[in-house]
C-alpha cells in the first residue's frame, strides 16, 4: 500500500502529514485530525488501515505541538490549524478533500470549511461543539484546574516515545488545555456559511451532550446527525477511549462511508 509522509510549512510551523494509499479518479481524499494529546498514530492506528481497505485514500495530520509536528511561539487555534492544513493541501496539491476532525480536531475541521469552504467536500464533526454550553460547568472548572498527571498514560507514552526532550509533554497539555479555556464558539451566522455536506457525529456517552450535537446539526445548512452507541471516540478506535477494541469503531465505519458516497 502507498505510503509517503513530509511536513508542511506555514510560517514558523511546519505540520507533519502522512499520505496513505492511492487516489481515486474524481474523489478526493479523505483527511484525518486527531483531538487533544492525541496523534496520527493514538486516534487513527486502527481506522487508518479500515479506510485503505476500502480503497480510500486517506491524509492524516498531527496538529502543532502534537507527534511529529513541533511547537511554535503562536497559540494553539482552530483557526492557525485550519490554515496549517491548507498548507499540507497546498504543498500535496489537492485542491479538495473531505475532512473528519475528532474533539478539538473538530474544531480544526469546522474552522477549515469556514476559512476555505473551497477546500472542503465532505465535512464530519466528531464528538466536537461549537459553544460552550455544549459541556457542563464542571467541564470548564475540571479544565482549569486539570494538571498533567490527569491526561490519559496512552497520550504520554506516545508522546515520550515521538519526544522524549525534556518539557515536550508538558507544552502539549498546556497548549491543550488553553486551546479549550479560550474557545468561545462561532456564531449561528458563521455555522450557516458552511458549504460543505456536513455528519455531525457523537456517541451516546459523548463528553458532548447529545442536545448540542442535535442544534449543530440544525444551525449547519443540510447537515445529517448520527449518534452512535459509544464514547468519547471509542466509534473511531481512538486508543484512549477503545482500549485497543476495535468492535464500536467496525460498527460505525460502514455509516462513514455511507455518508462519504452519498
Amino acid at each position: 500500500m502507498a505510503f509517503t509522509h513530509g511536513y508542511a510549512a506555514n510560517g514558523d510551523l511546519r505540520m507533519y502529514y502522512e499520505v496513505h494509499g492511492h487516489p481515486r479518479a474524481g474523489e478526493p481524499p479523505l483527511l484525518l485530525i486527531p483531538g487533544g494529546g492525541s496523534s496520527i498514530e493514538t486516534n487513527f492506528a486502527g481506522l487508518i488501515p479500515a479506510l485503505l481497505a476500502e480503497s480510500l485514500q486517506v491524509i492524516a495530520v498531527d496538529e502543532e505541538g502534537h507527534g511529529r509536528t513541533a511547537a511554535t511561539g503562536r497559540p494553539l487555534t482552530a483557526e492557525n490549524s485550519a490554515d496549517d492544513v491548507k498548507a499540507v493541501m497546498d504543498e500535496l496539491n489537492v485542491d479538495t478533500v473531505d475532512v473528519l476532525g475528532f474533539s478539538a480536531g473538530g474544531h480544526t475541521a469546522l474552522a477549515l470549511a469556514m476559512r476555505h469552504p473551497a477546500s472542503v467536500r465532505c465535512l464530519i464533526a466528531a464528538s466536537t461543539f461549537v459553544s460552550r454550553d455544549a459541556v457542563s460547568d464542571e467541564f470548564w472548572d475540571g479544565m482549569a484546574k486539570a494538571t498533567l498527571d490527569e491526561m490519559p498514560e496512552v497520550y504520554k507514552d506516545a508522546d515520550r516515545r515521538l519526544n522524549p526532550e525534556p518539557g515536550h509533554l508538558e507544552r502539549m497539555f498546556e497548549l491543550d488545555r488553553q486551546r479549550i479555556l479560550t474557545f468561545v464558539g462561532w456564531p449561528d451566522a458563521d455555522l450557516q456559511r458552511i458549504t460543505a455536506r456536513t455528519l455531525v457525529l457523537s456517541a451516546d456517552r459523548d463528553v458532548i451532550s447529545a442536545e448540542h450535537s442535535v442544534r449543530m446539526a440544525r444551525i449547519i445548512p443540510g447537515a445529517r446527525l448520527m449518534i452512535v452507541p459509544g464514547s468519547h471516540g471509542d466509534y473511531l478506535g481512538e486508543l484512549a477511549a477503545s482500549g485497543g477494541d476495535l468492535r464500536a469503531m467496525r460498527t460505525a465505519v460502514p455509516y462513514l462511508l455511507r455518508f462519504l458516497e452519498e
